[in-house]
């Protein structure tokens, strides 16, 4: 296949290794992480190549317009409507109850500068929409990505993200500064309110932050 050859010719000219074998699955939220630069993607699509997982990555609706649309389709994107009614995790969700095979790419941190918290967007999603979420990674510092574990999560958010850190422990991007902590706000919260009968309610409140 094509896109397998370029992903492998990418990555030995890059003179990187792969780590971890394709899921089984054909429904889940990948997380993409660290992100801290724009060579992050076309590594991670490199990686996806090499493992023939089908990405899609959500866009804003206007990408999609005009000339170049169909091809951002093509490659794999998805518009989001951010004026709709429904927010992003609806959309999303309403995308995984449609399609029999979905495989979502979410850079967790939202952003290539350092933040003190994840974007909690993943994690919504695969909650609404039923799916586990698989952990993928870049580690610049040792030249190997691949997939990780495949996560069921619980809606214990802290317990699933304590198994989510332990993942990412050590693993550097390609501006190591910019890296920052494995974390949910909705955490913080859940120790604010010590797991008390409000504790949902704030989490719920947060369904759309991406």
């Amino acid at each position: 296949m094509f896109k397998r050859w370029l992903g492998e010719a990418f990555l030995r000219v890059a003179g990187w290794k792969t780590d971890g074998e394709r899921p089984s699955e054909s429904r889940y939220v990948i997380i993409a992480a660290p992100h801290t630069s724009n060579w992050d993607m076309p590594f991670m699509l490199a990686m996806a190549f090499v493992y023939d997982i089908p990405v899609r990555w959500m866009g804003k609706h206007t990408l999609f317009e005009g000339r170049f649309g169909a091809f951002f389709r093509r490659m794999g994107g998805i518009p989001i409507v951010r004026h709709r009614t429904a927010g992003v995790v609806e959309q999303m969700v309403e995308h995984f109850e449609t399609e029999p095979s979905l495989v979502l790419m979410v850079p967790a941190e939202g952003t290539r500068a350092r933040v003190d918290y994840w974007k909690s967007g993943f994690y919504h999603i695969a909650r609404g929409a039923g799916v586990p979420v698989c952990l993928s990674y870049l580690d610049f510092s040792k030249k190997v990505g691949g997939i990780g574990p495949m996560i069921e999560l619980t809606g214990d958010v802290s317990a699933d993200m304590d198994r989510i850190r332990a993942f990412y422990e050590g693993k550097q991007g390609f501006r190591p500064d910019r890296v920052g902590r494995v974390r949910l706000r909705e955490e913080d919260i859940e120790n604010y309110v010590g797991g008390g009968a409000e504790g949902p309610d704030v989490v719920d409140r947060l369904a759309d932050s991406l």
